[in-house]
């Protein structure tokens, strides 16, 4: 996964307009802007009567009811991954209703996730099983075990008909989108790309979480929500952009030695934005629990200095959002911009490892419009 917006391609590189967000600080923008600036702790207690895991506390949007969010109709079935990322699209396409680019059919969609809806999955599986025949299940479920389900929704709620695309990639997954939406604009298969990614909270999710984390990793709390993004090309954004997307890369690691890794994708992703490590303002990392975020973390301090990691805001008091954690770190650079606290022209990088053996790295200008 690569993305190079050099000097050769500037006017193709693509800008982020626009963003939308539905995290543990609430359901939109602001709301995420101001309790990532504030620091504000999200955990909370879990209610016995609705949900069943090995941990007490978790990080979730708060007052995320489907119908009381999005209304009754469509949302019988809708499981909560797609509803989260259903409502970030809405409240991204409603900011900038008459100022996108191109019509429904030159509008794509990039989604990241880690695998879709685990719970919906093993809904679906279970009734199977324990039916009394093998196909008597609800119908009405199985598009929600499909893990494009929720892009898929997306497009049909709000009329999108350009390019659907769902990445799998773990806490990577925001940055993988990123690239690929970078791809669709260069290659001009869509004047304008919604690109973020998504995760929930579940019985599922927290299950398996608690089942394959490792014992460096204890304590971490869960969390969930969705980021999106606009993407347009610098060409004819008429100055409304908010950061340039500069560069992206990943690598793959073995076992447990992240450092060489991370330290070649860092290298490759400043070659390709043409920027020295002296000019990074702010580094966010993804502050994964346990050895691998502490490489990470050894890693960047090295390279960068800690002043630039700690001048980007922290995501611990929303959880572990794991698939969406990259996409909500480049919102807190955004929202760092937006809020005046970051230079104007600032060169921001986005660190993100996964510990199933994926680093990813992008770059980007704050423009601070």
């Amino acid at each position: 996964m690569t993305y190079s917006a050099s000097a050769s391609a500037t006017l193709n590189r693509p800008v982020i307009t626009a963003w939308s967000a539905v995290s543990p600080h609430g359901i939109g923008k602001n709301e995420f802007v101001t309790g990532t600036l504030a620091g504000t702790n999200t955990s909370a207690p879990l209610a016995a009567e609705e949900w069943a895991t090995p941990d007490g506390r978790a990080c979730l949007v708060p007052g995320f009811a489907l119908r009381e969010v999005l209304g009754k109709k469509g949302t019988r079935s809708m499981d909560r991954v797609t509803g989260l990322a259903v409502t970030a699209v809405r409240d991204l396409l409603r900011d900038c209703e008459g100022r996108r680019r191109g019509g429904d059919e030159e509008t794509a969609l990039v989604l990241g996730t880690t695998t879709g809806s685990a719970q919906s999955m093993m809904d679906f599986t279970r009734a199977s099983l324990v039916g009394d025949r093998p196909y008597y299940v609800d119908p009405s479920l199985m598009p929600n075990a499909v893990m494009n389900c929720a892009a898929g929704q997306c497009a049909i709620w709000h009329r999108l008909k350009g390019p659907n695309t769902t990445i799998a990639g773990g806490r990577v997954a925001g940055l993988s989108a990123l690239s690929y939406a970078g791809g669709l604009l260069g290659s001009g298969r869509a004047e304008t790309v919604l690109c973020g990614a998504v995760e929930e909270f579940s019985n599922a999710r927290a299950w398996l979480d608690h089942h394959r984390r490792r014992e460096d990793a204890a304590g971490a709390l869960l969390g969930e929500g969705c980021a999106v993004f606009l993407l347009e090309s610098t060409a004819g954004q008429d100055g409304r952009a908010l950061a340039e997307v500069l560069a992206v890369e990943s690598r793959v690691y073995f076992g447990t030695e992240v450092s060489p890794v991370l330290d070649a994708c860092l290298d490759g992703v400043l070659a390709r934005a043409e920027v020295n490590a002296e000019d990074v303002w702010a580094v966010s990392a993804s502050e994964l629990a346990g050895t691998a975020g502490d490489q990470e973390r050894a890693v960047l301090t090295a390279r960068f200095g800690a002043g630039a990691l700690d001048r980007a805001p922290s995501l611990t008091p929303i959880g572990d959002t794991s698939g969406a954690s990259a996409a909500f770190q480049i919102g807190s650079l955004l929202s760092l911009a937006e809020q005046g606290g970051a230079p104007t022209g600032s060169v921001v990088l986005v660190s993100s490892v996964d510990d199933d053996g994926i680093v990813a790295c992008a770059v980007l200008r704050l423009l601070g419009h």
